[in-house]
């Protein structure tokens, strides 16, 4: 009872609290403005569609079809005008594309000027199908077009009727024409029987003779075949000696190509050997020439050898001397230091006693004027400013000595490198004059070879030319030998012509005699069964006749009235027995706008009640819990049982069962209440944007409005996740189509997701309550 009191003091202090509860009062109607505003938008569209402005536009000019005249756009504007489907404008095609200009016509029906005149070459050849021109204004109201473009498929269903009854007509007038013509038939068949007898004996004699006609073919076939055979012989003996003949005039030709190529590289060839005999010449004097001068390099590497050995002992002594002379200065930096810092003491002396004989002087008149004290001060003075100078001075030879101290270690360390360079240079030398040596011996080895070389170059140039005398005269030969074989080539071809002709004259005479004899034999066979058809042409005639009197009679008997057109023009009709009813859109989306007015009124009761505060000072986390609890429990109370009395009694909604209906919103405004209450208390603010993103989610997957088959596949894996997904198909249960089993299963869903969401909400004001307790506990400890 003591929470209970927590929450009708917090009720009390609600209703003492004008803003709070004007503010209360318009949340309630939050779900009913959601749910009832866009039911009543959507309840029933198709419901005033007459209202929809449409263009009609007829340029038929009609057609001829038989007998008939047919003018199906004029038929199709009559039937339009009977019809309320839409609020037909019959206009112009200049009035309909100004009307869709100024968004005065959602779309414009134009039926074009053949559209009776192809409906009329259903019997021909190539048929072509009549059209209607649909142009929906989709920048005006894209639904509308949709609507449009159904409501055209069965404009063209009923045109189709038409045509097809007009083509029903005309197909029945002519089986009537075919009646009478049968009739003819029948007595025409009896001529040909009696025709049939007489062609019957004049092929008995026809076969007699083509028989007398195959014998004398097969002896004329027997007697031409061994002269085609020698034909073809000679033939192929004439196109293998083409071919052959053919083959040697291109080989010498190729060969006579190559001589000329051969015979111009000889004669290169010659030039190159003459230019590499003086090569060689000039190269055997040239490295007689290097002989000699490695020679006197040989000597003079010895002598730079011995140079370098006495250069080595100099630069010793050297680097001696000035390693003794960078000590010297070393000692005289030093000194010259301490010089400086005597003198630096004088100076210093020197300036103190002529500035305290100033003093004195100035102190005295009596003695400044004194000359012998004026003298001294002035003496004094100028000793002072020698002293400075010196000092000066030697600074100066201190730094001097400093300098040149460095120069001394800079060529020390000169000299050291230098003696480095030159033991290197001296193994160089060294390396240098083994060289040498090898060189001069390899140069005479060179020598000999090029001597060889210029007698082998010589033998070469002879026998070149030679070579190049020999060459000229086979090329001449060559030229006589391919003029035969293109002589020789032509006389064959000439030979090969002349036998093709003869065997081809050949094959087609015995190809003549061969079609002759088949021909003979097949007129022969064919003269049989002539007979043999001709017999039965007979009994055939006999019985065509009766039969097409049977026909003329049985095709007189069709009937041919308006039913028959009729069923000719719509065949078939369509049963429709709807398995749940639901008589419009506003029936069809009411689960889905329901469901979004309850989640959103859950959302704004967050707003306006506490979530965590409470009126009461001092009262327990579990005492608010329960206040917090059943103040929410009584807004979704109010909320759920506001929206179902205004779609029940407002929007006159035919539901299954009402009380089903009640109780069914009172667990999905409970559940939605409990679930964003739980969010909102843990999260405060940041938990109201977690909810609206909750609730995107919600009407993209709960399936509310297209079917779950046709979202993304990764939003269908959200689907079974979230409530809304339940809330809706409870609802069409409970409103359409009565699966009461159904119902109480999503409502078992709902149930469990408001009890968890609620235990949560209690986890939250127990951990507050423990930690408010702990704080007081700590607070006397603090304070000792």
């Amino acid at each position: 009872m003591k929470s209970l009191s927590v929450f009708f003091k917090d009720m009390a202090a609600t209703v003492s609290n004008r803003k709070l509860l004007i503010s209360m009062v318009a949340v309630l109607c939050i779900p009913v403005m959601y749910a009832g505003l866009f039911l009543t938008a959507f309840w029933d569209p198709y419901g005033k569609m007459d209202q929809l402005p449409v263009a009609v536009v007829n340029t038929d000019t009609g057609a001829e079809y038989g007998d008939q005249s047919l003018h199906v756009g004029e038929e199709l504007i009559d039937e339009l005008k009977k019809s309320d489907d839409f609020a037909w404008k019959f206009v112009s095609r200049e009035e309909a594309e100004k009307g869709m200009e100024e968004d005065k016509y959602y779309m414009t029906i134009v039926i074009p000027e053949d559209f009776s005149s192809k409906a009329a070459t259903v019997l021909d050849e190539h048929p072509q199908p009549s059209e209607i021109i649909f142009e929906p204004n989709e920048g005006y109201n894209f639904l509308a077009s949709q609507i449009g473009g159904t409501a055209v498929k069965e404009i063209r269903t009923k045109v189709s009727e038409k045509v097809t009854e007009a083509y029903s007509k005309t197909l029945f007038d002519q089986i009537k024409t075919v009646s009478d013509g049968l009739g003819e038939a029948g007595s025409g068949a009896s001529d040909i029987s009696d025709g049939a007898v007489k062609l019957d004996e004049g092929a008995a004699k026809l076969k007699e003779n083509l028989s007398k006609m195959v014998a004398g073919t097969v002896k004329l076939q027997e007697g031409i075949q061994p002269l085609s055979n020698g034909a073809g012989d000679l033939q192929k003996g004439a196109l293998s000696l083409k071919e052959g003949s053919t083959t040697l005039a291109s080989g010498l030709g190729q060969l006579s190509s190559a001589h000329k190529q051969l015979e111009d590289g000889v004669v290169s060839a010659h030039q190159g050997s003459v230019q590499l005999k003086d090569g060689l010449t000039a190269s055997e004097a040239g490295s007689a020439k290097l002989k000699a001068g490695l020679k006197s390099a040989v000597d003079g590497s010895s002598k730079l050898q011995a140079g370098l050995a006495s250069t080595m002992d100099g630069s010793g002594k050297l680097q001696d001397g000035l390693k003794q002379s960078e000590a010297g200065s070393a000692k005289l930096a030093e000194s010259m230091k301490a010089a400086e810092a005597g003198g630096a003491q004088v100076a210093s002396g020197a300036q103190g006693v002529a500035q305290g004989l100033q003093q004195l002087a100035q102190s005295s008149p009596e003695l400044a004027q004194n000359p012998a004290v004026q003298k001294l001060i002035a003496a004094s003075q100028a000793v002072a400013k020698g002293s400075e100078q010196l000092h000066q001075g030697q600074q100066q030879l201190s730094e001097g000595a400093s300098q040149l101290h460095k120069s001394q270690q800079q060529l020390s360390g000169g000299a050291s490198s230098l003696h480095d360079g030159l033991q290197q240079l001296s193994g160089g030398a060294t390396q240098l004059s083994q060289g040498a040596t090898q060189l001069t011996t390899g140069v005479d080895q060179l020598h000999q070879g090029q001597q060889q070389l210029v007698q082998g170059a010589t033998q070469l140039e002879a026998g070149q030319s030679k070579l190049e005398d020999g060459m000229k005269l086979f090329g001449t030969k060559l030229a006589d030998a391919a003029n035969g074989s293109k002589q020789l080539s032509s006389g064959a071809a000439q030979i090969a012509d002349g036998s093709g002709k003869l065997k081809g004259g050949m094959s087609q005479l015995g190809s003549g005699v061969t079609v002759l004899a088949d021909g003979s034999k097949q007129l022969d066979t064919g003269a049989g069964q002539l007979t043999e058809g001709l017999g039965k042409l007979k009994d055939g005639s006999g019985e065509l006749a009766s039969k097409l009197n049977e026909a003329a009679k049985k095709t007189g008997e069709v009937k041919a009235g308006d039913e028959n057109f009729q069923m000719f023009a719509e065949p078939v009709h369509i049963q429709e027995n709807k398995f749940s009813d639901v008589p419009n859109y506003g029936t069809g989306f009411a689960p889905y706008f329901l469901s979004l007015g309850l989640f959103v009124g859950a959302l704004i009761s967050t707003i306006v009640i506490p979530m965590r505060d409470t009126s009461v000072m001092g009262a327990s986390g579990f005492n608010r819990f329960i206040s917090r609890t059943f103040s929410f429990v009584l807004m979704s109370v109010l909320q759920s049982l506001l929206s179902a009395l205004v779609i029940l009694y407002g929007l006159k909604l035919d539901v299954q069962s009402v009380p089903l209906f009640y109780l069914f919103t009172f667990i999905t405004s409970l559940s939605f209440m409990f679930m964003i209450q739980a969010i909102v208390t843990w999260l405060d603010q940041p938990g109201r944007f977690v909810v609206i993103v909750l609730l995107i989610f919600q009407l993209t997957t709960s399936a509310g409005t297209f079917p779950l088959e046709l979202i993304p596949d990764w939003m269908k894996s959200l689907n079974p996740l979230l409530p809304m997904t339940y809330s809706v198909k409870g609802f069409k249960a409970v409103i359409s189509t009565g699966d009461f089993t159904l119902m109480w299963q999503q409502a078992a869903v709902l149930g469990a997701v408001g009890i968890v969401f609620l235990a949560l909400t209690l986890v939250y004001f127990s951990m507050k309550s423990h930690k408010g307790i702990l704080d007081q506990q700590q607070a006397p400890s603090v304070s000792a």
